[in-house]
């Protein structure tokens, strides 16, 4: 699957199912970068959280709340997000 469809697969997701789990658009690396990145974790991770902590690793504003996360930002960290998934692998393979 590509990024891109992942991508928009992510923000559909986002906006009409977003209580899904988050396993429904990540995989456990993606999951396992995601919740060693974030300052405070829920209680029950969902799709809406795990986009708005990809779109925090470019720097998403949390009081802009009121504008949704656009596709080109969600796609800067989705490219962010695989270069860490990449590192945190290898730095888990020794």
């Amino acid at each position: 699957m590509t990024w891109k469809t992942l991508n928009c697969t992510s923000l559909y997701w986002q906006r009409t199912q977003p209580e899904s789990p988050t396993e429904s658009v990540l995989n456990s690396g993606q999951l396992q970068v995601l919740q060693a990145k974030s300052a405070q974790l829920p209680k029950i991770l969902t799709v809406a959280w795990a986009v708005e902590a990809i779109a925090r690793l470019g720097g998403y504003l949390e009081h802009r709340r009121k504008t949704p996360i656009g596709i080109q930002v969600l796609w800067r960290e989705w490219a962010k997000l695989h270069d860490l998934v990449e590192g945190w692998q290898l730095a888990n393979l020794t």
